[in-house]
């Protein structure tokens, strides 16, 4: 021991801790002494269970093959905007009920809603026909049905009800020909620019217009005639049931359909010539004025001589509006063909494939071929047809720059037809 100056370390450093010897199996089977673990063996339920010396692993599963892509969804605010509707549209409902069960009375309200389902299945079927290839979004096709059997109804009799306070009873004929047809074209063509307004992205043209025209105008009937079809009942009982059914829903089951399909028919111009929302409103308008027009000319008929005027003007009118919707038909079928053309031209698709995927002529044949392969490939094929007529419109918005989600929807429906053509092809 020192004193006065610092201390000085120790020269020797203890080793480190010895650490037990690790040995293999293989050692400790030579030796005479095994641990536990290596003693232990299993038990096995019989010979045949025990395993071989050499166990090779299980190979390894592959990576799941990527599903098809789903479109991306639309805007959010689109979504909830719709909710708030259809939750605003239930409560209307229970108020119609309540109308229809006061006034009416339950039976004659029931007997009229079933009588009421035979025009709108007719106008649904032919709709749907319009629109088989690209039909138009569940929810959007039941928001228009149910605005116009249920909103619409529903603020024209509130409408009716205000005037009738304000001014008192109003003569038949001006309440039919004049305020009906406005009042009623008004509610069922806010229907279709709220459509236009909640899912611009499915509003791609004229002929969405027409359908959503259409969907909403068949709303309105229905609701309409189970009124009808219901006081036909209770005041002449089934004889003027029977007349009033085939006056409304066998001669003139398309009638507010294809009033409001103008208002559609506009709005759906305007769609695709990518107008601003104020432009796009005040098309609505005069395709406003043309419905009210036309619905006017139809209720003023039942003053006059009806079938003369049914024969005369109405039958021609429908004639015209037929023709017309297959006019926006071919147009669309034509540009569906540009669209998938420019795919062709990159390799997308053969041109052989643009014919049979946007023409009716080559569609039928490609469900006739597909119905001859191996289990029979039409539904295969019905979805190669409406995914390339997506992929088509999908284009179209691409090249006019007016939807920002058309290249998302443009890889995964590109993804989506070629997982269906290789199904289609394989054996």
């Amino acid at each position: 021991m020192s004193s006065g100056g610092p201390s000085q370390p120790s020269p020797y450093t203890p080793p480190p801790a010895q650490q037990p010897p690790q040995y293999s199996a293989e050692q400790y089977a030579r030796s005479n002494y095994t641990p536990a673990q290596y003693t232990q063996h299993p038990a096995y339920a019989s010979m045949l269970a025990q395993p071989t010396s050499y166990s090779p692993p299980a190979p390894v599963a592959p990576a799941p093959s990527p599903g098809l892509p789903a479109l991306p969804a639309g805007r959010r605010g689109g979504r909830v905007t719709l909710y708030v509707l259809f939750a605003v549209l239930g409560l209307i409902m229970l108020g119609l009920i309540a109308y229809f069960g006061l006034f009416l009375g339950p039976f004659a309200s029931v007997v009229g809603l079933v009588l009421a389902l035979v025009p709108l299945a007719i106008v649904f079927f032919v709709v749907r026909m319009i629109d088989r290839w690209e039909p138009e979004p569940k929810s959007l096709v039941f928001f228009a049905v149910a605005w116009g059997a249920i909103a619409a109804v529903g603020l024209t009799l509130l409408v009716d009800l205000g005037l009738t306070l304000v001014f008192g009873y109003r003569g038949e004929v001006a309440s039919a020909v004049v305020q009906a047809p406005i009042v009623e074209e008004l509610w069922k063509g806010v229907g279709v620019f709220i459509v236009f307004l909640i899912a611009r992205r499915s509003f791609n043209g004229p002929v969405d217009g027409v359908v959503y025209g259409a969907l909403v105008g068949a709303g309105f009937a229905f609701t309409e005639n189970i009124q009808y079809f219901a006081i036909s009942l209770i005041e002449g009982g089934s004889g003027q049931l029977t007349v009033t059914f085939i006056l409304r829903a066998i001669m003139s089951p398309f009638a507010h359909a294809m009033f409001t399909s103008l208002t559609g028919l506009a709005i759906g111009l305007a769609a695709r010539r990518h107008a601003s929302t104020g432009r796009v409103l005040g098309a609505g308008l005069l395709g406003l004025i043309g419905a009210i027009f036309l619905h006017g000319l139809w209720n003023g008929s039942s003053f006059a001589n009806f079938f003369l005027l049914y024969f005369v003007l109405q039958v021609p009118l429908f004639v015209a509006f037929i023709l017309g919707i297959v006019a926006l038909r071919r147009e669309e079928a034509r540009l569906t063909r540009a669209r998938l053309g420019d795919y062709a031209a990159a390799g997308w698709f053969t041109p052989e494939e643009v014919v049979m995927l946007a023409t009716p002529a080559g569609r039928k044949t490609g469900l006739r071929w597909a119905s001859q392969l191996r289990g029979d490939r039409r539904p295969l094929m019905r979805e190669f047809i409406k995914d390339a007529t997506m992929l088509a419109s999908v284009r179209q918005r691409a090249v006019t720059g007016r939807d920002p989600m058309a290249p998302a929807d443009e890889q995964a429906l590109l993804a989506r037809t070629r997982a269906t053509r290789a199904a289609l092809l394989a054996y």
